[in-house]
């Protein structure tokens, strides 16, 4: 009996030095949305290794490509909770429907653009950190995606006119802003979820995809993409994330190399973002699909209309005044 009790009392102290060791000590897991060998998943590896490197092998992670842990929906309440400790991907509006001001439509307009309201300091950059941090979840850097388009498996119809009615059913991403995006340029918007987006184009239940870029079309859609129209639907920003516990218990130097590198994760990717999106255009062009590009002025007619009939809608979801209060922070 004793003998039982003093291996009983082994296992508690074993159970809670478990619980009580230190987060250095742990291998964090880190979650992203692409396959391997993707742009991202070669810059988290990049991130890994040289996160380990500076931090004297005491910050280690292991990269899960692909939502093996998940869909990026599950996986942001997870990092929340601190059932999983980093990820880089969209944030998800399904735990509060003001993400859906990241992926407001016709936002801006270009890279240089883009970079003063997205970068460290700027001010969708802060508003994003701000509602991370209401969900538990630290914000550590931006990875910029790409400026969106359309991805067709039959032939396009008017696809730089907004106003045409296209007959043409599109796949959109189970949020407001990308459903009214799709259905006041003349398309035929039917939310259906990532995982059964390729199956859907390619049994004709719809004809495209909207929500994504070049890249993403690449990745997951090329088999499918006969036609890819560079409109510049949305600006697209990834976040490098992780658990606020997690982040709140490092020491101080552990959190400044983690800091720094998250750092260098960011700039490298806005030096490359851009040619990384023409790079992704050519490599769906080579793989057989028609980039059906269309003017700046219908691109400019596009997001007038769009910034007339879609915005206010989609701010009467997210609440006008905090909305309002996001658009009117944006620089140009």
């Amino acid at each position: 009996m004793k003998q039982s009790r003093f291996f009983s009392l082994l296992i508690l102290v074993a159970a809670v030095a478990l619980i009580t060791a230190p987060v250095e000590a742990r291998t964090w897991k880190v979650s992203h949305v692409r396959p391997q060998g993707t742009a991202i998943d070669n810059d988290l590896k990049w991130f890994s290794e040289t996160l380990k490197e500076a931090s004297g092998g005491k910050l280690k992670t292991k990269i899960y490509a692909a939502s093996a842990l998940g869909d990026y929906t599950v996986v942001q309440e997870r990092v929340g909770l601190g059932a999983i400790d980093m990820a880089c991907q969209p944030p998800a509006s399904a735990a509060d429907k003001r993400f859906q001001m990241v992926y407001f439509p016709y936002m801006v307009k270009n890279w240089e653009q883009a970079k003063k309201n997205y970068a460290a300091g700027a001010p969708i950059r802060k508003i994003v950190g701000q509602l991370y941090a209401e969900q538990g979840i630290q914000l550590l850097a931006a990875w910029p995606v790409y400026f969106g388009g359309i991805s067709l498996n039959r032939e396009p119809v008017s696809p730089g006119d907004p106003e045409s009615s296209k007959g043409i059913k599109l796949r959109v991403p189970p949020m407001k802003t990308f459903q009214l995006l799709a259905d006041k340029t003349g398309y035929l918007g039917t939310p259906i979820p990532f995982s059964d987006a390729f199956t859907a184009v390619q049994t004709g239940v719809v004809d495209g995809v909207i929500g994504s870029g070049a890249e993403g079309y690449y990745s997951s859609f090329r088999d499918v993409t006969k036609y890819y129209i560079p409109s510049n639907t949305h600006f697209e920003v990834w976040y490098l994330i992780i658990n606020k516990e997690t982040f709140d218990e490092l020491k101080p130097e552990m959190k400044k190399h983690l800091e720094d590198v998250a750092s260098q994760f960011e700039t490298r990717r806005w030096d490359s973002a851009k040619a990384d999106q023409a790079a992704n255009e050519k490599r769906l062009a080579d793989y057989g699909a028609q980039i059906v590009n269309i003017s700046d002025d219908e691109i400019a007619a596009t997001a007038k209309k769009i910034q007339t009939v879609v915005w206010p809608a989609v701010l009467k979801d997210v609440g006008v005044e905090w909305g309002q209060g996001v658009l009117d922070s944006i620089v140009e």
